[in-house]
């Protein structure tokens, strides 16, 4: 899949960024400017992760796995959600803004992992590459590539973890009724607040971690 790249990236993110501070300042969210992006209609997941800055804290972040809108309807929806609606942080405040850094991650196709047994399933999972959603009986869970390479995680690890993020038994990807997708993901993140975007590439693990 084409990389949207870091100049459409730098555009969705002064979006997300814009958008935050308009209803930070008390715009209706119906109100909010979503600007066209791109030349023609692009539709994929994303997430918008903010972080402190320089701290580089976690300070939200929500995103939409699926294609669900364009891009760009997503990407501000998902920055809007993050800085108000994260239930793990205390709404973003007007004088945070200035010091709080925008990450993007778009993502492709979610991709079922199929395999004759389910002891083998860590072996389709890349650290580094993929993330992973979980499905079990009206739960899930999702959690982003770079989740894994921060917390050092290998294959096995990564899949224990995306079931206990979807509240589930740490061995429910094992049960051949869960179901596992695999995703990549694009990177863009700010330098510092309302400053040039940079990709992000991830490390991959030399050995241990992915297989």
């Amino acid at each position: 899949m084409e990389e949207i790249g870091e100049q459409a990236a730098a555009r969705l993110i002064a979006a997300a960024r814009k958008a935050i501070a308009e209803v930070l300042a008390g715009i209706d969210l119906e109100d909010v400017e979503v600007p066209a992006v791109f030349g023609e209609e692009v539709r994929r997941g994303v997430f918008v992760t903010l972080y402190t800055y320089p701290e580089m804290e976690l300070r939200g972040c929500i995103g939409y796995p699926r294609p669900v809108d364009t891009l760009e309807v997503l990407t501000v929806r998902a920055a809007i959600a993050a800085a108000l609606y994260d239930p793990r942080f205390p709404q973003l405040k007007v004088e945070e803004l200035d010091s709080t850094v925008l990450e993007l991650s778009v993502l492709t196709p979610l991709e079922l992992i199929r395999v004759d047994a389910r002891s083998m399933i860590a072996e389709h999972v890349e650290v580094g590459r993929h993330g992973l959603v979980i499905e079990w009986k009206g739960f899930s869970g999702l959690l982003l590539p770079q989740v894994a390479v921060e917390q050092g995680w290998d294959a096995e690890e990564f899949l224990i973890n995306v079931c206990l993020k979807a509240g589930l038994p740490p061995s429910t990807f094992l049960d051949p009724m869960s179901k596992i997708y695999r995703f990549e993901a694009e990177l863009y993140i700010e330098e510092r607040p309302n400053g040039p975007v940079k990709r992000l590439k991830l490390e991959r693990p030399k050995s241990g971690c992915s297989v």
